[in-house]
Parts: C-alpha cells; sequence; structure tokens
C-alpha cells in the first residue's frame, strides 16, 4: 500500500524532479476522476501543457479557469469530442500531433454506464469508451510519447487488479451481463497494453482500479442493475466514498512516479522513469509478476495486483490470447476507418 502522505510527498517534488513544460493529454476530464487529475497536474507540475478532451464545454470553461487560478504559467487546451466515436478520436489526436512533437502523459477515463446500445459505428457504447476509444488513442498517441525525452507514461483508469476471463466469441461484450463485463474488458486491456509495451517498452502502461469515487457516471445508466447500484450508492456511498482531491492524487502518483518505470531505459541521463521514491516506496511488480516490467494492474491505493492476476493473464498468454485480442481490435479499426498506411 502507497500512503497517501507518500503519494503527496511525491507529487510535491514533481516540479523540482521532473522537467519544465511536462505535456499531458486528459481524454475524460470535464468531470470525475479526470478532471480531479487534471487539477492536481495543473497545481504540481511547472510550466505544463495540458490538452483535455470531453463533452461539456460549459464545464470546460470552469475547469480551465480553476487550472489558470493554480498555475498562471500553464497551458489548459479543451478539445470538445465524443470520443465513443473512433473517427472523433482520430480528430483529437490530429489536432494535438498539428501542435506537439511529443506527449508526457496520457490520461484515459472516459467511460459510459450505458449498456446494450451500439454507437453509429456499430461498436458496443460501454467497451467503445472503455477500451476502443482508449486503444485508439493510445496507437495514435504513443509516436509522440515516445518522443519525450523524459516522462512517458499511459495510465487507463478502469478496474486493474478486477482482471477475469475473456470472451472470445464476443470481444465487444454485446451478449454478456453487466457482472462479466468488468473482468473481460479489464483483461483485453491488460493484453493490448502488453502489445503496445512490446512496440513500445520505453513507455509505463498503466491499468488502475479507482476504487469507489464519486463521479457522476452513473447519470447515463440504462438498465434496472446499473440504475439501482445508484439508488444504493445514495446511501452507502458517503460511508465508502474516496475523497475526490484524494483521488486525483493518487492518480498524479501513478502518472508520475517512478514506482511504475518502463520496461527498458533508453538513457538514464535524459530519460526519467518518473519522480524518485521515498524511503519505503518500492518498484512495483508488472502484470507478468516480474519488478519493474513495464505493464502495471494495480489497485486504487497502489498495489499490485496480486498472484491471481498474474496467473490469470499467464494462462491468457498461453492461449494466445492477446494475439487474438489485438488481431480483433486492428480489425475494428480497419472496419471503422480503414486499414492504415503502411
Amino acid at each position: 500500500m502507497v500512503s497517501l502522505p507518500d503519494v503527496q510527498s511525491s507529487n510535491s517534488q514533481i516540479a523540482n524532479t521532473l522537467p519544465a513544460g511536462l505535456v499531458a493529454v486528459f481524454v475524460g476530464a470535464t468531470s470525475g476522476i479526470g478532471e480531479a487529475a487534471l487539477k492536481e497536474f495543473a497545481r504540481s507540475a511547472r510550466s505544463p501543457r495540458a490538452y483535455f478532451i470531453g463533452r461539456s464545454q460549459e464545464a470546460a470553461a470552469h475547469i480551465t479557469a480553476e487550472c489558470r487560478q493554480l498555475n498562471p504559467e500553464g497551458e489548459f487546451i479543451f478539445i470538445k469530442a465524443d470520443v465513443s466515436l473512433i473517427r472523433n478520436v482520430d480528430v483529437v489526436c490530429r489536432e494535438i500531433q498539428s501542435k506537439e512533437k511529443s506527449i508526457n502523459i496520457l490520461f484515459l477515463s472516459c467511460g459510459t454506464s450505458r449498456f446494450g446500445e451500439d454507437t453509429s459505428e456499430g461498436l458496443h457504447i460501454i467497451t467503445a469508451t472503455g477500451y476502443y476509444a482508449r486503444t485508439r488513442f493510445i496507437i495514435n498517441l504513443l509516436p509522440n510519447l515516445k518522443q519525450a525525452t523524459s516522462l512517458r507514461r499511459v495510465v487507463s483508469v478502469l478496474a486493474g487488479s478486477q482482471e477475469g476471463p475473456i470472451d472470445v466469441t464476443d470481444f465487444q461484450a454485446k451478449k454478456m451481463s453487466m457482472l462479466n463485463i468488468r473482468g473481460h474488458m479489464v483483461s483485453m486491456t491488460d493484453m493490448t497494453l502488453e502489445t503496445l509495451a512490446e512496440q513500445a517498452p520505453e513507455v509505463t502502461f498503466i491499468n488502475d482500479y479507482p476504487g469507489p469515487v464519486k463521479t457522476g457516471i452513473g447519470r447515463e445508466s440504462n438498465t434496472f442493475l446499473t440504475r439501482l447500484m445508484g439508488i444504493m450508492l445514495i446511501f452507502i456511498g458517503p460511508f465508502i466514498y474516496i475523497p475526490i482531491r484524494e483521488s486525483g492524487e493518487r492518480h498524479l502518483f501513478f502518472a508520475t512516479s517512478a514506482k511504475y518505470p518502463p520496461r527498458i531505459h533508453l538513457d538514464e541521463v535524459e530519460v526519467s522513469s518518473g519522480v524518485p521514491l521515498s524511503e519505503g516506496v518500492e518498484v512495483a511488480s508488472g502484470t507478468d509478476g516480474k519488478v519493474g516490467s513495464g505493464v502495471y494492474s494495480i489497485h486504487w491505493r497502489g498495489e499490485h495486483a496480486g498472484p491471481r492476476v498474474v496467473e490469470l493473464l499467464a494462462g491468457l498468454r498461453e492461449q494466445g490470447i492477446a494475439k487474438k485480442v489485438w488481431e480483433h481490435t486492428v480489425g475494428e479499426f480497419d472496419r471503422i476507418v480503414g486499414p492504415a498506411d503502411v
């Protein structure tokens, strides 16, 4: 467990140990965890530049003003987009790439509680936002992450440590119950992040479980089960919720701490693996169970997912599931936008 004081101590060192001018992209940041993480980034970094993507122009105006108050030397650029559509993801990425050569942090927290609906591109809405859009952002922006001369990190806020079986006959989870979707989608994410880490071993990839946080995602609920859960949380939430400020602090720690180094270090002088660890905080084990292996599935306290998840993922690898997930994912992107130029 990483204590909150250790998290806060690490974050307080960002301005002194990481270079000025860090560039970050926050997808799904006009509310909830993404907004909280963006504000902590604004509070902690020196002269940062942050792009944040969401659907609410009104919310973005308030967030931009608050971030500028927190850090008058920072730049905070909002891009309005519905990222449940892969074509929109591509448009957003092209806009960012027209302005930035390198990116240090890609923070992904877009999602929905809607279930059983398809987007206009034929993707199940819940996996479109929770898996496909996020993967598309990573693929598109990976060259920019690799160009960074310091921190290089991807954080996907989903449900690391909550992995489950992958149904290869239903990758989109169109026939799956709500109870099984989470584990399926989390394991798909792990498999994809491991594939991407092979292409970019100098980049850190994190899949984390944020814990119980009051985010407002339940307002889109369209099933009896999710609405019932929303009603229950009205009563029990105040007793179990992690404060939104603490969630933002912990996610900034995930995005910047040397506890989660990339698989390889290209140049120890030039490339930083994050804010140096304080006494008692150790480098995390990756999804393969090895210390510092570059892809991490972590609980909200920063803990490694544990032996159950390591064993489950090892079994999926042995069955060749990672390759099947990747081929399916790329196939869906090719179907929607056409094959990538070779």
